[in-house]
């Protein structure tokens, strides 16, 4: 069989999240049933990584192997009909045996997009709006630097009873953008604990609205404790932005 590596988009608003789960509603779920009518038989596609319920992607990245004798642009048009408006694949190719979309991965960039102000209805979906709040960017510093490098991140994971996962992560850049009214979250790792972006975005706000201190909430981090104090951001302002590679496990 052939495997296949295809890249997404989706509007994360409708679903329940990217992994199948009992229910449905899941962005790998309508996919997987949209693989399933056109290979007639099950098929499992293996993304990146998950994302929250309401959390959105441009470039999610998944793989399956299956025999399809018609070619990657014929099965690309055969997956378009029959999948909801707000999740788009916009490529597919045949790659290397040995790549795994989520194994194979080297780095995860997430940006998080804030709003200083009233959003437009137009936008509210997709940003986290402060209302008459403003964030001062230059308190962030002490804690961008110092989270930068190979940590335990327990402070900013939340707990998933049905997963034990290594909590050292290596984060190469955390970065704070300021584009006008609207804030940008870059951050890029090397994997991330459950509601770990989301999670690193609202203590950093705290920080910056001049709520919670850098000095206290990276004490917590490095004696990985919790700290109660740090909120979980809202899922509408994270977007899986970009997926980073080893080229060469991507040619067939």
């Amino acid at each position: 069989m052939t495997r296949w590596c295809a890249h997404c988009a989706y509007d994360g608003t409708p679903f329940h999240g990217w992994q199948s789960q009992v229910g449905g509603n899941t962005v790998q779920d309508f996919i997987e049933a949209r693989l399933g009518e056109i290979l007639h038989r099950p098929i499992r596609i293996h993304g990146s990584g998950r994302t929250d319920a309401g959390v959105h992607a441009r470039d999610q990245v998944f793989h399956f192997d299956a025999d399809w004798a018609h070619g990657a642009p014929a099965l690309l048009r055969a997956l378009h009909p029959g999948l909801p408006e707000e999740i788009q694949i916009f490529s597919l190719s045949p790659v290397n045996s040995s790549f795994h979309a989520r194994y194979s991965a080297l780095w995860k960039r997430y940006i998080y997009y804030i709003h200083e102000g009233y959003s437009s209805p137009f936008q509210r979906r997709y940003v986290h709006g402060l209302g008459e709040r403003r964030l001062s960017l230059g308190l962030l510093e002490p804690f961008c630097s110092a989270l930068i490098g190979s940590h335990d991140f327990s402070t900013f994971g939340a707990s998933r009873p049905d997963q034990q996962e290594n909590p050292v992560k290596h984060l190469r850049r955390l970065e704070f953008i300021r584009k006008g009214p609207s804030v940008e979250m870059l951050v890029e790792s090397s994997g991330y604990l459950y509601k770990m972006a989301r999670r690193l975005a609202g203590a950093a706000m705290e920080i910056a609205l001049g709520r919670l201190s850098s000095e206290e909430i990276l004490n917590a981090f490095f004696l990985h404790e919790k700290n109660e104090k740090i909120p979980t951001a809202p899922a509408r302002g994270l977007f899986l932005d970009y997926i980073y590679y080893d080229e060469t496990l991507i040619r067939p």
